[in-house]
């Protein structure tokens, strides 16, 4: 290993990645580098914001192989037949699960979502719901952030009878050696800022009800990332286990939606590019998943705004190195 390519790879992380607390880097199923910052160690976790859709996409996909889910193809309100649906309300009655996966369902609010209200809410699968649909068409890429993915999470629960977390536990996360504590509830909004500052906190978020979140509220460590991420690499194989279909992995990996203000492709959940895909979450939480060279590289970060765009530390700074 180049140690003048490793020493400015850490002095660029620290000077313009300076919220990161961890990157892990395989190649070919291998550890080759592993370094933390920001008082962090391998066990610490973080929230990892919108990493979490990635693993609601797995967890969506192993529902499929196991036949708790018929496809994704079946209508959203196939699970929820004791939805009341409004008057001259249509839309909704013709969105699917694929739809949902693809970011392609629209949305009844434009520009603002009602962040403080779903926050608020006791029930944030029945709030997501209520926007569901309206006026916009069913196919366009519109990116839900917060409110819409946890539609998802009520779908898993309704089909596997399971909580989200013990659903992801006995078929994910044991099976990879990933440990996350359980359920996370907030009691104010300073608890919930708190918790995204955390280094030491481990848990998935979920409402009164007992729903985990699917677009944010989940935290793992780097590590606990890049086994996700070769797992994905392994086509759906972790230690000789089959934990997903090779179907799925190849399905919800490849472009199905594009985001064309910003010129990105979208599979199932997945970000995707020309060499591989990649799990994306605010502040620099990513994994990474090269496909043609074999390479995996996850980052978690603490949440700062307008944080430099970590696909770029990856393919100038931390390819050329494992390449």
């Amino acid at each position: 290993m180049d140690q003048k390519s490793i020493r400015e790879l850490e002095h660029k992380i620290n000077t313009d990645y300076g919220n990161t607390t961890g990157v892990v880097v395989l190649k070919d199923g291998k550890l080759v580098y592993e370094k933390y910052f920001n008082r962090c160690t391998r066990e610490s976790q973080v929230h990892v914001y919108s990493v979490t859709k990635s693993i609601i996409s797995i967890l969506i996909g192993i529902a499929v192989d196991r036949g708790y889910i018929q496809s994704v193809d079946q209508k959203v309100l196939d699970f929820f037949p004791g939805y009341i649906v409004r008057k001259r309300e249509n839309t909704i009655q013709n969105i699917t699960v694929k739809d949902m996966l693809t970011m392609t369902a629209p949305y009844k609010y434009r520009f603002f979502a009602p962040y403080v209200k779903y926050f608020t809410s006791e029930d944030w699968v029945k709030f997501s719901l209520d926007l569901l649909g309206g006026r916009g068409k069913i196919g366009t890429f519109r990116y839900a952030p917060l409110i819409g993915p946890d539609i998802l999470s009520g779908i898993l629960v309704k089909a596997t009878k399971e909580s989200v977390f013990e659903f992801a536990d006995e078929n994910l996360f044991s099976p990879l050696e990933i440990h996350v504590d359980g359920d996370l509830m907030f009691k104010s909004k300073e608890e919930q800022l708190a918790f995204n500052e955390s280094i030491d906190t481990s848990g998935w978020v979920r409402d009164s009800l007992g729903i985990h979140t699917a677009g944010w509220g989940l935290t793992l460590s780097p590590m606990d990332m890049a086994k996700i991420g070769q797992l994905y690499l392994n086509k759906g194989i972790w230690n000789g286990k089959r934990i997903v279909s090779e179907k799925w992995v190849e399905e919800s990996t490849r472009e199905h939606s594009r985001w064309k203000k910003h010129d990105l492709s979208y599979g199932y959940l997945w970000w995707v590019n020309e060499d591989g895909y990649a799990a994306m979450g605010d502040g620099g939480n990513i994994i990474y998943v090269n496909t043609k060279d074999k390479i995996v590289v996850s980052s978690s970060a603490l949440f700062v705004p307008k944080i430099r765009d970590r696909i770029d530390l990856i393919k100038t700074y931390i390819e050329p190195i494992f390449r």
